[in-house]
């Protein structure tokens, strides 16, 4: 049936939707709350029947655009869409709907429209308006529920409560129910995982699949392997951003149509399957309800709910999901997705969100609401610092931390149970302040949040933290007092996907500790998978402890993004120093490694390196001046490798090249093999000690004791004494410098330790299990547990 004898246009409804508007906006308390309840109806719904549609569009108001210039666009494919193909030709159906409007609010209903399920495609819709001069403007769904060819394309209309319905965790939830919001609290851990790099799909429903192998293992009580243990003895699962992002800035375009002058009711569009790479943090506001097609394998957002059905069924133990909410900022494709009146003026990372608008602010809440809804126990914020609003009359920029309440006051629903799930937040302020390392107390939300269990990212969590330099530990003695004192609502841990990004920054001529290994990658590798640090975060350590899974799996990281044309180039000089600590020769001579930049003429990693010392100086030195860059490196003597003559197109693509190549070699499972089974079983043992002895959460006590052996000679090692209900732990750990001289660590005078019936329980990778106590030495990333009961 032709799309125009199918559907049919529901004024009745479009209208009643128009008059809940007006009524609303007329009647409510305060504009805000007004908007709160309007944005529950924008977006694409299904009910079964009809399919009514809701836009904010102030841009029709600011152009004088007429009712009757204004429709819904309906785009149907005359032939099955398959959503697994990378590229494809189809010739849409289109028809045109009338719409209602009513200020800054447009609305439509249709009967007769599919409705996308896992099993079968939908119809798809955007919001397009005609100027004077014949012109047609398209206005996108920013709270659209399937984006299959991303936000810069139609969206998909989806029947959502059918995707619900389906969800395989609903016994979960209903034991949560009552008369009341069930509220989460927070887990003993976290394991954060990048999507793309944490299986070999790089997809969710690969990420899925290993998590329900996983529970079958754990249920059959098999042998577990070193890859088991990396995922295993976590609470909770944080994913890093799976909202869409960037897309690339000169195309392929997902979506591109090739239209006939003399069809009006056809359109021919050239569809590729999105295959961006980013690591997350480049989002565009736009399509934040939803799920990044790029992380779908099926194209369906039903993946997302069945990942976190995995894992609130797993056996023994229900796990977490935590969701990565991106509000602080926009990148600048956002003012390609969205209205000018989202944004409130530029900033470093893109464009500014105006906080203060109040269809803004209840849009974005709303975007937040449909995502957490797919099932996540947790949020954490990121740079809740940047959520600012400009202050004309005492003309400064504030904090908005009455927005950052409200986004943990937010009631969800999953399977009929009303909830509220546990929110962390980062928040650095005053960053980007010069001395907010110094300055800033991390607990700014903690301390105006109505919930006793709201989290910040604790001191040694942030960006900034690179536990590899020589004298780390005791510079940052000051923090860790105050971790002691007052972390218990912190997370805690120096491994993420902010600190070894930032790690892989560093200059290897600064004074590294080389006693944790003989190599650059093992010296960084180990820094972010130390068994001391770790057995000092979950054994002494007040907080929720987070480990990130391409640093346990001793894997690799760094700024993925494939998308830049213009920036592009600096963006990999910035990046580049990471080939000194992440690349070694031999990695970079395996046929599957680097293959792009080989194509490109660096065979050997030493080329590449070669290359690598110029760029970044060239960039700095230009001003970033491509032109001038490339001219550059055709005098340098001898010749470069590369392409034997460098244009501006060929450091874009070596820039791309490179981008590409670094996400493949950042997946996890390139490491697998190498995993030492001593060190994740150990990692294991920590974790599980940390769940068994939740009371180590809590801040120290007045029993308690946390300091390091004086006189330092040359070395830093921790002690910690924690007693709890019916229990002590006594912890020492060696965190840098030369080795110990032999010593008794029971026999050490610290308050609480004397007497006997202490046992060893962990010891770090290097030390035999046939140690029980008695004299140790003690070297670079070593320590032991010792528990009395």
């Amino acid at each position: 049936m032709a799309l125009d004898d199918r559907i049919a246009a529901d004024m009745d409804m479009a209208e009643g939707l128009a008059q809940f508007c007006r009524e609303t906006l007329t009647t409510a308390d305060t504009a805000f709350d007004a908007h709160m309840a309007i944005a529950r109806k924008l977006g694409g719904h299904w009910d079964g029947e009809i399919a009514s549609f809701g836009f904010w569009t102030p841009e029709l108001l600011d152009n004088r655009v007429p009712d009757g210039d204004v429709f819904l666009e309906v785009l149907s494919p005359v032939e099955p869409l398959d959503l697994t193909r990378a590229h494809q030709e189809l010739v849409f159906e289109r028809a045109y709907l009338p719409v209602a409007r009513y200020e800054a609010h447009t609305f439509a209903a249709a009967r007769g429209m599919r409705a996308g399920r896992r099993d079968e495609g939908g119809d798809f819709y955007t919001l397009v308006w005609r100027d004077q001069n014949d012109e047609w403007h398209r206005i996108l769904d920013p709270l659209a529920m399937s984006l299959p060819f991303g936000v810069m394309a139609p969206a998909e209309l989806y029947d959502v409560a059918a995707m619900r319905a389906a969800r395989r965790d609903t016994a979960f939830w209903e034991g949560f129910a009552g008369e009341t919001p069930r509220k989460f609290g927070p887990p003993a851990n976290i394991l954060q995982i990048h999507v793309p790099t944490a299986t070999a799909g790089g997809t969710l429903a690969s990420l899925t699949r290993h998590y329900e192998r996983l529970s079958e293992r754990v249920e059959k009580g098999l042998n577990r392997d070193p890859l088991d243990e990396l995922f295993l003895g976590y609470d909770a699962v944080q994913l890093l951003p799976v909202e869409p992002t960037t897309v690339y800035e000169t195309g392929p375009d997902f979506w591109s149509e090739i239209a006939d002058p003399d069809d009006h009711h056809h359109v021919t569009v050239n569809l590729i399957r999105p295959n961006t790479t980013n690591w997350g943090y480049d989002i565009v506001i736009a399509g934040m309800g939803t799920v990044n097609p790029v992380l779908l394998e099926s194209g369906r957002p039903d993946e997302l709910m069945d990942f976190a059905a995995a894992l609130h069924n797993f056996p023994t133990k229900p796990k977490m999901l935590i969701l990565d909410v991106v509000f602080g900022h926009a990148d600048n494709q956002g003012l390609r997705a969205l209205n000018p009146h989202f944004f409130a003026g530029p900033n470093m990372y893109g464009q500014n969100l105006d906080y203060k608008n109040p269809a803004v602010r209840a849009i974005l809440l709303e975007m937040q609401r449909r995502k957490v809804d797919f099932g996540a126990d947790g949020v954490r914020v990121d740079g809740a610092q940047d959520f600012k609003w400009w202050d004309n009359q005492a003309q400064e920029l504030r904090h908005d931390d009455e927005f950052l309440q409200s986004m943990a006051d937010i009631e969800q629903e999953a399977a009929g149970t009303r909830y509220r799930p546990w929110f962390i937040f980062e928040d650095g302020r005053p960053w980007p302040q010069e001395d907010w390392e110094l300055s800033s107390t991390y607990r700014a939300v903690i301390e105006t949040q109505n919930d006793d269990d709201v989290f910040q990212w604790g001191p040694l969590t942030f960006a900034h933290n690179t536990p590899f330099i020589y004298g780390y530990w005791l510079s940052k003695w000051w923090r860790i007092k105050e971790m002691l004192a007052r972390g218990s609502n912190w997370i805690s841990g120096t491994a993420n996907h902010d600190t070894l990004r930032r790690g892989t920054q560093v200059n290897p001529k600064l004074n590294i500790n080389t006693r944790l290994g003989d190599t650059r990658m093992e010296i960084l590798e180990k820094a972010y998978d130390n068994p001391a640090v770790s057995m000092l975060t979950y054994a002494a350590f007040p907080g929720v402890p987070m480990d990130f899974l391409n640093a346990t799996a001793r894997g690799n990281w760094g700024f993925i993004r494939n998308q830049d044309d213009k920036y592009g180039i600096k963006v990999v000089a910035e990046e580049a120093i990471s080939l000194k600590w992440q690349v070694d020769a031999y990695h970079y001579s395996i046929p599957g490694n680097f293959t792009r930049l080989k194509q490109l003429g660096f065979e050997t990693r030493e080329e590449l390196k070669r290359f690598f010392e110029f760029l970044p100086a060239l960039v700095e030195v230009t001003d970033y001046d491509v032109d001038h860059i490339a001219k550059l490196l055709n005098g340098v003597e001898p010749p470069l490798a590369g392409p034997g003559h460098f244009t501006v197109r060929d450091l874009k693509e070596i820039a791309r090249a490179w981008m590409d190549d670094m996400h493949e070699y950042c997946n996890v499972f390139n490491t697998v093999s190498m995993l030492n089974p001593a060190q994740t079983g150990f990692m294991l043992k920590l974790r599980n000690f940390r769940r068994d002895n939740m009371w180590l959460r809590g801040n120290l006590g007045p029993e308690d004791h946390f300091d390091y052996l004086q006189p330092v000679d040359g070395k830093t090692i921790f002690t910690s004494y924690r007693k709890g209900p019916g229990k002590e732990v006594f912890t020492i750990t060696h965190m840098e410098g030369g080795p110990s001289d032999e010593f008794d660590p029971l026999r050490l005078p610290i308050p609480g330790l004397k007497g006997a019936g202490w046992r060893c329980v962990l010891r770090t990778p290097t030390i035999g299990e046939d140690y029980l106590s008695g004299p140790i030495v003690l070297h670079d990333s070593m320590g032991v547990v010792f528990e009395r009961t």
